[in-house]
Protein backbone atom coordinates (compact mmCIF):
# COMPACT_ATOMS: atom_id res chain seq x y z
CA UNK A 1 0.00 0.00 0.00
CA UNK A 2 3.23 2.05 0.36
CA UNK A 3 3.87 2.51 -2.98
CA UNK A 4 0.06 3.82 -4.37
CA UNK A 5 -0.40 7.12 -5.17
CA UNK A 6 -1.66 9.59 -2.54
CA UNK A 7 -5.15 9.96 -4.70
CA UNK A 8 -5.50 6.31 -4.70
CA UNK A 9 -5.40 6.33 -1.19
CA UNK A 10 -9.22 6.11 0.41
CA UNK A 11 -9.77 6.98 3.93
CA UNK A 12 -12.30 5.76 6.28
CA UNK A 13 -13.62 8.25 8.62
CA UNK A 14 -14.30 7.21 12.49
CA UNK A 15 -16.63 10.01 13.69
CA UNK A 16 -17.14 9.58 17.59
CA UNK A 17 -20.52 10.66 18.68
CA UNK A 18 -20.36 9.77 22.84
CA UNK A 19 -19.98 13.07 24.39
CA UNK A 20 -22.61 15.26 26.42
CA UNK A 21 -21.59 18.72 25.45
CA UNK A 22 -22.52 20.41 29.06
CA UNK A 23 -20.71 23.80 28.74
CA UNK A 24 -23.62 24.55 25.72
CA UNK A 25 -26.39 23.77 28.23
CA UNK A 26 -29.33 24.43 27.49
CA UNK A 27 -29.54 23.56 24.23
CA UNK A 28 -27.15 20.61 24.98
CA UNK A 29 -28.51 18.69 26.94
CA UNK A 30 -27.43 14.15 27.95
CA UNK A 31 -30.26 12.86 25.75
CA UNK A 32 -29.48 15.62 22.86
CA UNK A 33 -26.21 16.82 23.12
CA UNK A 34 -24.00 19.15 20.98
CA UNK A 35 -23.24 17.02 18.00
CA UNK A 36 -26.59 16.81 17.29
CA UNK A 37 -27.96 20.25 17.25
CA UNK A 38 -27.49 22.47 14.53
CA UNK A 39 -25.31 24.59 16.00
CA UNK A 40 -23.36 26.35 13.10
CA UNK A 41 -25.48 25.95 10.29
CA UNK A 42 -28.30 24.16 9.48
CA UNK A 43 -27.95 20.49 9.84
CA UNK A 44 -26.54 19.05 12.84
CA UNK A 45 -22.85 18.95 13.53
CA UNK A 46 -22.71 15.14 13.44
CA UNK A 47 -24.13 15.68 9.68
CA UNK A 48 -21.85 18.65 8.79
CA UNK A 49 -18.90 16.73 10.10
CA UNK A 50 -19.36 13.89 7.94
CA UNK A 51 -20.51 15.89 4.95
CA UNK A 52 -16.50 17.65 5.30
CA UNK A 53 -15.10 13.87 5.35
CA UNK A 54 -16.34 13.10 1.60
CA UNK A 55 -14.89 13.08 -1.51
CA UNK A 56 -12.83 11.02 -3.52
CA UNK A 57 -10.69 10.48 -1.22
CA UNK A 58 -12.97 9.53 1.34
CA UNK A 59 -15.30 5.95 1.97
CA UNK A 60 -18.75 5.99 3.60
CA UNK A 61 -18.12 6.65 7.58
CA UNK A 62 -18.19 4.50 10.77
CA UNK A 63 -19.81 5.86 13.43
CA UNK A 64 -19.72 4.98 17.16
CA UNK A 65 -22.11 6.49 19.25
CA UNK A 66 -23.93 6.24 22.89
CA UNK A 67 -26.40 3.85 22.39
CA UNK A 68 -29.33 6.11 24.13
CA UNK A 69 -29.23 8.29 20.92
CA UNK A 70 -28.90 5.28 17.95
CA UNK A 71 -32.46 6.37 16.44
CA UNK A 72 -31.33 9.97 16.46
CA UNK A 73 -28.10 9.36 14.74
CA UNK A 74 -29.19 7.29 12.05
CA UNK A 75 -32.19 9.05 11.54
CA UNK A 76 -30.20 12.61 10.83
CA UNK A 77 -27.93 10.38 8.50
CA UNK A 78 -30.42 9.14 6.44
CA UNK A 79 -31.89 12.39 6.28
CA UNK A 80 -28.90 13.79 5.03
CA UNK A 81 -28.34 10.92 2.51
CA UNK A 82 -25.33 9.34 4.13
CA UNK A 83 -25.08 5.90 4.49
CA UNK A 84 -22.57 5.07 7.22
CA UNK A 85 -20.33 1.61 6.95
CA UNK A 86 -22.16 0.84 10.58
CA UNK A 87 -23.21 2.34 13.72
CA UNK A 88 -20.94 0.82 16.47
CA UNK A 89 -22.93 1.47 19.68
CA UNK A 90 -21.10 1.64 23.14
CA UNK A 91 -22.41 0.37 25.76
CA UNK A 92 -20.75 2.62 28.13
CA UNK A 93 -18.55 5.90 27.57
CA UNK A 94 -15.20 5.16 27.84
CA UNK A 95 -13.16 7.55 25.96
CA UNK A 96 -11.02 7.86 22.86
CA UNK A 97 -9.03 5.03 22.86
CA UNK A 98 -11.27 2.10 23.15
CA UNK A 99 -13.10 3.83 20.31
CA UNK A 100 -9.85 3.93 18.32
CA UNK A 101 -9.58 0.17 18.99
CA UNK A 102 -13.03 -0.88 18.03
CA UNK A 103 -12.87 1.05 14.95
CA UNK A 104 -8.99 -0.40 14.24
CA UNK A 105 -10.13 -3.94 15.65
CA UNK A 106 -13.71 -3.71 12.85
CA UNK A 107 -12.04 -2.27 9.83
CA UNK A 108 -8.95 -5.20 10.38
CA UNK A 109 -11.59 -7.94 9.59
CA UNK A 110 -11.96 -6.52 5.84
CA UNK A 111 -8.53 -4.73 5.34
CA UNK A 112 -6.29 -4.72 7.56
CA UNK A 113 -4.01 -1.73 5.82
CA UNK A 114 -7.09 0.39 6.11
CA UNK A 115 -6.77 3.84 6.63
CA UNK A 116 -8.69 5.22 9.34
CA UNK A 117 -9.35 9.42 10.65
CA UNK A 118 -10.54 9.26 13.58
CA UNK A 119 -12.40 12.54 14.73
CA UNK A 120 -14.75 13.80 17.17
CA UNK A 121 -18.46 14.73 15.59
CA UNK A 122 -18.83 18.00 17.65
CA UNK A 123 -16.43 20.27 16.24
CA UNK A 124 -16.59 23.17 13.74
CA UNK A 125 -14.41 24.01 10.45
CA UNK A 126 -14.56 26.86 8.33
CA UNK A 127 -12.77 25.90 5.73
CA UNK A 128 -13.80 22.06 4.81
CA UNK A 129 -11.31 21.97 2.10
CA UNK A 130 -8.19 22.87 3.54
CA UNK A 131 -8.71 20.17 6.04
CA UNK A 132 -9.60 17.62 3.47
CA UNK A 133 -6.12 18.79 1.80
CA UNK A 134 -4.41 18.23 4.85
CA UNK A 135 -5.64 14.92 5.15
CA UNK A 136 -4.97 13.42 1.91
CA UNK A 137 -1.53 14.94 1.77
CA UNK A 138 -0.93 12.92 5.19
CA UNK A 139 -2.46 9.88 4.07
CA UNK A 140 1.05 8.20 2.00
CA UNK A 141 2.38 8.92 5.75
CA UNK A 142 -0.41 7.18 7.33
CA UNK A 143 -0.36 4.66 4.97
CA UNK A 144 3.59 3.64 5.70
CA UNK A 145 2.97 2.78 9.44
CA UNK A 146 3.09 6.32 11.44
CA UNK A 147 0.22 7.46 13.31
CA UNK A 148 -0.49 11.12 12.09
CA UNK A 149 -2.35 14.24 13.99
CA UNK A 150 -3.68 16.85 12.40
CA UNK A 151 -2.24 20.01 14.61
CA UNK A 152 -4.11 23.19 14.20
CA UNK A 153 -1.96 25.98 13.91
CA UNK A 154 -1.78 28.11 16.85
CA UNK A 155 -3.13 31.63 16.10
CA UNK A 156 -3.47 32.91 20.02
CA UNK A 157 -2.37 31.93 23.08
CA UNK A 158 -5.08 29.72 23.53
CA UNK A 159 -5.32 28.00 27.16
CA UNK A 160 -8.18 25.66 26.68
CA UNK A 161 -6.32 23.49 24.30
CA UNK A 162 -3.38 20.65 25.03
CA UNK A 163 -0.78 21.24 22.23
CA UNK A 164 1.88 19.36 20.40
CA UNK A 165 5.18 20.49 19.76
CA UNK A 166 6.63 19.69 16.64
CA UNK A 167 10.09 17.39 16.37
CA UNK A 168 12.32 16.54 12.88
CA UNK A 169 10.41 16.22 9.43
CA UNK A 170 9.66 12.77 8.33
CA UNK A 171 8.28 13.96 5.04
CA UNK A 172 7.12 17.04 3.08
CA UNK A 173 5.08 19.09 5.63
CA UNK A 174 4.69 16.42 8.54
CA UNK A 175 7.58 16.14 11.21
CA UNK A 176 7.88 13.53 14.18
CA UNK A 177 6.16 14.42 17.31
CA UNK A 178 8.49 15.73 20.03
CA UNK A 179 6.08 15.61 22.66
CA UNK A 180 2.24 16.29 23.62
CA UNK A 181 1.94 19.31 26.13
CA UNK A 182 -1.30 19.72 28.80
CA UNK A 183 -3.59 22.75 28.68
CA UNK A 184 -1.06 25.51 29.44
CA UNK A 185 -1.15 28.90 31.92
CA UNK A 186 -1.44 32.09 29.53
CA UNK A 187 2.50 32.86 30.03
CA UNK A 188 3.30 29.34 28.92
CA UNK A 189 1.06 29.37 25.89
CA UNK A 190 2.37 32.98 24.81
CA UNK A 191 5.88 30.90 24.89
CA UNK A 192 4.54 28.48 22.86
CA UNK A 193 2.89 30.93 20.74
CA UNK A 194 6.50 32.49 20.22
CA UNK A 195 8.26 29.30 19.20
CA UNK A 196 6.89 28.75 16.52
CA UNK A 197 6.99 24.83 16.52
CA UNK A 198 3.53 24.08 18.67
CA UNK A 199 0.49 23.45 17.58
CA UNK A 200 -2.84 22.91 18.93
CA UNK A 201 -3.96 18.94 19.37
CA UNK A 202 -7.36 19.27 17.59
CA UNK A 203 -7.70 15.08 18.15
CA UNK A 204 -7.79 14.21 14.73
CA UNK A 205 -5.40 11.19 13.99
CA UNK A 206 -5.03 9.11 11.13
CA UNK A 207 -3.44 5.63 11.01
CA UNK A 208 -3.77 2.19 9.67
CA UNK A 209 -6.03 0.21 11.27
CA UNK A 210 -3.20 -2.25 11.59
CA UNK A 211 -0.67 -0.14 13.32
CA UNK A 212 -3.03 1.26 15.83
CA UNK A 213 -3.91 -2.39 16.86
CA UNK A 214 -0.16 -3.53 17.31
CA UNK A 215 0.71 0.08 18.84
CA UNK A 216 -2.72 -0.51 21.45
CA UNK A 217 -0.86 -4.29 21.92
CA UNK A 218 2.17 -2.78 23.05
CA UNK A 219 0.88 0.08 24.93
CA UNK A 220 -2.55 -0.87 26.24
CA UNK A 221 -3.27 -4.55 25.73
CA UNK A 222 -5.69 -4.24 28.68
CA UNK A 223 -8.14 -1.66 26.72
CA UNK A 224 -7.19 -3.98 23.03
CA UNK A 225 -8.34 -7.20 24.64
CA UNK A 226 -11.60 -5.43 26.09
CA UNK A 227 -12.29 -4.57 22.78
CA UNK A 228 -11.46 -7.70 20.70
CA UNK A 229 -14.06 -9.55 23.53
CA UNK A 230 -16.53 -6.80 23.42
CA UNK A 231 -16.71 -7.27 19.45
CA UNK A 232 -16.39 -10.67 19.44
CA UNK A 233 -19.83 -10.80 21.82
CA UNK A 234 -21.29 -7.94 19.65
CA UNK A 235 -24.93 -8.26 18.37
CA UNK A 236 -26.95 -6.63 15.23
CA UNK A 237 -29.73 -5.17 15.99
CA UNK A 238 -32.04 -3.38 12.92
CA UNK A 239 -29.00 -0.37 11.48
CA UNK A 240 -27.02 -0.77 14.68
CA UNK A 241 -23.63 -3.05 16.07
CA UNK A 242 -24.57 -3.44 19.46
CA UNK A 243 -20.83 -3.71 21.64
CA UNK A 244 -21.10 -6.89 23.93
CA UNK A 245 -21.54 -4.69 27.25
CA UNK A 246 -20.09 -7.40 29.75
CA UNK A 247 -16.92 -7.18 28.15
CA UNK A 248 -17.29 -3.36 27.40
CA UNK A 249 -17.79 -2.31 30.83
CA UNK A 250 -14.48 -3.89 31.46
CA UNK A 251 -12.32 -1.53 29.38
CA UNK A 252 -10.56 1.05 30.94
CA UNK A 253 -11.56 4.73 30.16
CA UNK A 254 -8.29 6.35 28.27
CA UNK A 255 -7.72 9.18 25.75
CA UNK A 256 -5.77 7.65 22.38
CA UNK A 257 -3.66 10.66 23.58
CA UNK A 258 -2.49 8.78 26.73
CA UNK A 259 -2.89 5.35 25.80
CA UNK A 260 -0.52 5.29 22.10
CA UNK A 261 0.20 8.62 20.86
CA UNK A 262 2.64 9.85 23.78
CA UNK A 263 3.88 6.34 24.06
CA UNK A 264 4.57 5.50 20.41
CA UNK A 265 7.91 6.48 18.53
CA UNK A 266 5.23 6.14 15.30
CA UNK A 267 3.58 9.56 16.09
CA UNK A 268 4.03 12.18 13.65
CA UNK A 269 2.02 16.07 12.86
CA UNK A 270 1.02 17.73 10.07
CA UNK A 271 0.06 21.81 10.67
CA UNK A 272 -3.38 23.07 9.46
CA UNK A 273 -5.22 26.19 9.31
CA UNK A 274 -9.03 25.21 8.90
CA UNK A 275 -10.75 27.23 10.65
CA UNK A 276 -11.22 24.60 13.21
CA UNK A 277 -12.72 24.98 17.03
CA UNK A 278 -14.00 22.47 19.27
CA UNK A 279 -16.59 24.43 20.54
CA UNK A 280 -16.41 24.06 23.67
CA UNK A 281 -18.57 26.91 25.13
CA UNK A 282 -20.93 29.22 24.35
CA UNK A 283 -18.18 31.61 23.46
CA UNK A 284 -16.61 29.88 20.81
CA UNK A 285 -19.33 30.09 18.72
CA UNK A 286 -19.13 34.10 19.45
CA UNK A 287 -15.76 33.68 17.76
CA UNK A 288 -16.63 31.47 14.92
CA UNK A 289 -20.16 33.50 14.36
CA UNK A 290 -21.34 36.23 11.77
CA UNK A 291 -21.51 39.19 13.76
CA UNK A 292 -23.65 42.20 12.80
CA UNK A 293 -22.49 46.09 13.07
CA UNK A 294 -22.40 45.95 17.32
CA UNK A 295 -20.48 42.70 16.97
CA UNK A 296 -22.84 40.35 18.34
CA UNK A 297 -24.29 37.21 16.83
CA UNK A 298 -28.04 36.79 17.12
CA UNK A 299 -30.00 33.57 15.98
CA UNK A 300 -33.79 33.07 16.38
CA UNK A 301 -36.53 35.40 17.77
CA UNK A 302 -34.40 37.68 19.61
CA UNK A 303 -34.53 41.88 19.86
CA UNK A 304 -31.81 43.65 20.41
CA UNK A 305 -30.88 47.22 21.50
CA UNK A 306 -27.83 49.47 23.21
CA UNK A 307 -25.88 45.56 22.98
CA UNK A 308 -22.88 44.92 22.02
CA UNK A 309 -20.42 41.56 21.50
CA UNK A 310 -22.89 39.72 22.50
CA UNK A 311 -24.38 36.18 21.75
CA UNK A 312 -27.87 35.83 21.67
CA UNK A 313 -29.42 32.43 20.78
CA UNK A 314 -33.64 31.38 21.08
CA UNK A 315 -35.05 28.45 20.05
CA UNK A 316 -38.05 29.50 22.03
CA UNK A 317 -39.54 32.46 23.03
CA UNK A 318 -39.05 36.03 22.22
CA UNK A 319 -35.96 37.18 23.78
CA UNK A 320 -35.23 40.84 24.38
CA UNK A 321 -31.52 42.07 25.46
CA UNK A 322 -31.20 45.42 26.38
CA UNK A 323 -28.16 47.92 27.18
CA UNK A 324 -25.52 45.05 27.95
CA UNK A 325 -22.12 43.94 26.46
CA UNK A 326 -20.19 40.63 26.12
CA UNK A 327 -22.86 38.64 27.57
CA UNK A 328 -24.34 35.13 26.33
CA UNK A 329 -27.89 34.59 26.01
CA UNK A 330 -29.66 31.25 25.24
CA UNK A 331 -33.19 30.62 25.53
CA UNK A 332 -34.94 27.70 25.34
CA UNK A 333 -38.70 26.50 25.38
CA UNK A 334 -37.65 25.09 29.13
CA UNK A 335 -34.85 27.08 30.19
CA UNK A 336 -33.05 30.13 29.98
CA UNK A 337 -28.43 31.31 30.16
CA UNK A 338 -27.25 34.72 31.01
CA UNK A 339 -23.73 34.27 31.56
CA UNK A 340 -20.78 36.57 30.88
CA UNK A 341 -18.94 35.19 27.59
CA UNK A 342 -15.20 34.66 29.49
CA UNK A 343 -17.44 33.05 31.87
CA UNK A 344 -19.85 30.37 29.89
CA UNK A 345 -17.35 27.38 30.22
CA UNK A 346 -18.81 27.32 33.97
CA UNK A 347 -22.43 26.38 33.08
CA UNK A 348 -21.15 22.76 33.74
CA UNK A 349 -21.83 24.00 37.41
CA UNK A 350 -25.17 24.30 36.86
CA UNK A 351 -25.32 21.32 35.06
CA UNK A 352 -24.45 19.58 37.98
CA UNK A 353 -26.43 21.16 40.33
CA UNK A 354 -29.54 20.29 38.23
CA UNK A 355 -28.19 16.65 38.26
CA UNK A 356 -27.66 16.49 41.88
CA UNK A 357 -31.50 17.97 42.15
CA UNK A 358 -32.60 15.48 39.57
CA UNK A 359 -34.20 18.04 37.49
CA UNK A 360 -35.48 16.68 34.09
CA UNK A 361 -33.74 20.15 32.21
CA UNK A 362 -30.28 18.29 32.64
CA UNK A 363 -30.95 15.38 30.71
CA UNK A 364 -34.08 16.38 28.00
CA UNK A 365 -35.78 19.02 26.22
CA UNK A 366 -39.85 19.23 25.92
CA UNK A 367 -39.23 17.77 22.41
CA UNK A 368 -37.75 14.35 22.94
CA UNK A 369 -36.92 11.74 19.51
CA UNK A 370 -38.25 8.70 19.20
CA UNK A 371 -37.47 6.27 16.28
CA UNK A 372 -41.01 6.78 15.08
CA UNK A 373 -40.95 10.31 15.78
CA UNK A 374 -41.09 13.32 18.16
CA UNK A 375 -42.37 14.03 21.01
CA UNK A 376 -43.22 17.64 22.62
CA UNK A 377 -45.08 17.97 26.03
CA UNK A 378 -46.83 21.51 25.90
CA UNK A 379 -47.85 21.26 29.35
CA UNK A 380 -48.16 19.05 32.91
CA UNK A 381 -49.58 19.63 35.94
CA UNK A 382 -50.55 17.37 38.94
CA UNK A 383 -51.90 13.99 37.59
CA UNK A 384 -52.47 15.31 33.82
CA UNK A 385 -49.40 15.84 30.96
CA UNK A 386 -50.10 16.75 27.50
CA UNK A 387 -47.84 15.67 24.51
CA UNK A 388 -47.76 16.15 20.59
CA UNK A 389 -47.48 13.36 18.67
CA UNK A 390 -45.78 13.56 15.13
CA UNK A 391 -45.45 10.17 13.65
CA UNK A 392 -43.13 9.99 10.79
CA UNK A 393 -45.20 7.70 7.52
CA UNK A 394 -44.76 4.30 7.68
CA UNK A 395 -43.94 4.20 11.56
CA UNK A 396 -45.81 2.95 14.82
CA UNK A 397 -45.93 3.11 18.27
CA UNK A 398 -44.73 -0.23 19.82
CA UNK A 399 -47.86 -2.48 21.18
CA UNK A 400 -47.71 -1.65 24.68
CA UNK A 401 -50.02 -0.82 27.94
CA UNK A 402 -49.99 1.50 31.51
CA UNK A 403 -49.56 0.65 34.12
CA UNK A 404 -50.90 3.89 36.21
CA UNK A 405 -52.33 6.42 33.38
CA UNK A 406 -54.71 6.36 30.80
CA UNK A 407 -54.59 8.34 27.51
CA UNK A 408 -56.64 10.05 25.01
CA UNK A 409 -55.56 10.49 21.45
CA UNK A 410 -56.92 13.39 18.98
CA UNK A 411 -55.76 13.69 15.47
CA UNK A 412 -55.71 17.11 14.41
CA UNK A 413 -53.37 15.96 11.27
CA UNK A 414 -53.40 13.05 9.09
CA UNK A 415 -55.13 9.65 9.64
CA UNK A 416 -54.62 7.22 12.69
CA UNK A 417 -54.37 3.51 12.72
CA UNK A 418 -55.70 2.38 16.15
CA UNK A 419 -55.04 -0.76 17.74
CA UNK A 420 -57.02 -1.06 21.34
CA UNK A 421 -56.65 -4.75 22.71
CA UNK A 422 -56.60 -6.09 19.16
CA UNK A 423 -58.97 -4.12 17.49
CA UNK A 424 -58.36 -1.74 14.87
CA UNK A 425 -59.94 1.32 13.71
CA UNK A 426 -59.42 4.45 11.55
CA UNK A 427 -58.97 8.00 13.24
CA UNK A 428 -59.40 10.58 10.74
CA UNK A 429 -58.90 14.26 11.86
CA UNK A 430 -60.75 16.01 14.52
CA UNK A 431 -61.62 12.31 15.72
CA UNK A 432 -59.74 10.99 19.00
CA UNK A 433 -60.30 7.89 21.29
CA UNK A 434 -60.15 7.22 25.20
CA UNK A 435 -57.06 4.45 26.25
CA UNK A 436 -57.83 2.87 29.52
CA UNK A 437 -55.16 1.91 32.08
CA UNK A 438 -54.11 -1.79 30.99
CA UNK A 439 -55.26 -1.49 28.10
CA UNK A 440 -52.60 -2.75 24.95
CA UNK A 441 -52.51 -0.45 22.33
CA UNK A 442 -50.70 0.79 19.64
CA UNK A 443 -50.78 4.30 17.39
CA UNK A 444 -49.57 3.85 13.35
CA UNK A 445 -49.27 6.61 10.91
CA UNK A 446 -49.60 4.02 7.29
CA UNK A 447 -50.52 7.67 5.26
CA UNK A 448 -47.99 9.46 3.33
CA UNK A 449 -47.57 12.55 5.41
CA UNK A 450 -46.74 13.23 8.89
CA UNK A 451 -49.43 12.16 11.87
CA UNK A 452 -50.40 14.74 14.18
CA UNK A 453 -51.76 13.63 17.58
CA UNK A 454 -52.53 15.76 21.14
CA UNK A 455 -51.89 12.95 23.46
CA UNK A 456 -53.50 13.74 27.13
CA UNK A 457 -52.36 11.56 30.13
CA UNK A 458 -53.82 11.58 33.10
CA UNK A 459 -53.14 9.19 35.95
CA UNK A 460 -51.23 9.34 39.74
CA UNK A 461 -47.68 8.32 37.65
CA UNK A 462 -47.30 9.95 34.40
CA UNK A 463 -43.02 9.00 34.36
CA UNK A 464 -41.66 7.45 30.52
CA UNK A 465 -41.24 4.17 32.40
CA UNK A 466 -44.54 3.45 33.07
CA UNK A 467 -44.84 0.94 29.77
CA UNK A 468 -45.01 -2.45 29.32
CA UNK A 469 -44.01 -3.17 25.56
CA UNK A 470 -45.63 -6.22 24.12
CA UNK A 471 -44.32 -5.84 20.61
CA UNK A 472 -42.11 -3.33 19.13
CA UNK A 473 -40.28 -2.62 15.69
CA UNK A 474 -37.42 -1.08 17.23
CA UNK A 475 -35.57 -3.73 19.14
CA UNK A 476 -36.89 -2.13 22.46
CA UNK A 477 -38.76 -5.06 24.23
Amino acid sequence: MSGRRQNDLRITPVLMSGGSGTRLWPMSRTQYPKQLLPLIGQDSMLVETARRLTGPNFSAPLVIGNEAHRFIVAEQLRAAGITPTAIVLEPFGRNTAPAAAVAALYAAREAPETLLLLAASDHAVTNPQALRDVIVKAAPTAAKGHLVTIGIAATKPETGYGYIRQGKPIADGINAIDRFVEKPDVKTAEGYLADGKYVWNAGIFLFRADTMIAEMRAFRPDILEACERALATAKDDLDFLRLGPDAFKDCPSESIDYAVMEKSTKGAVIPADPGWSDVGAWDALWDIGQKDANQNVILGDVLAEGVHDSYMRSDGPLTAVVGVDNLVVIATSDAVLVAPRDQAQHVKKIVDRLKAAKRSEADTHRITYRPWGTSTLLVEGERYRVNQLVLKPGHRLSYHYHQHHSEHWTVVHGTATVTLNNDQRMIFENGSCDVPTGTPHRLANNGKMPLHVIEVQVGGYLGDDDIVRLEDDYGRV
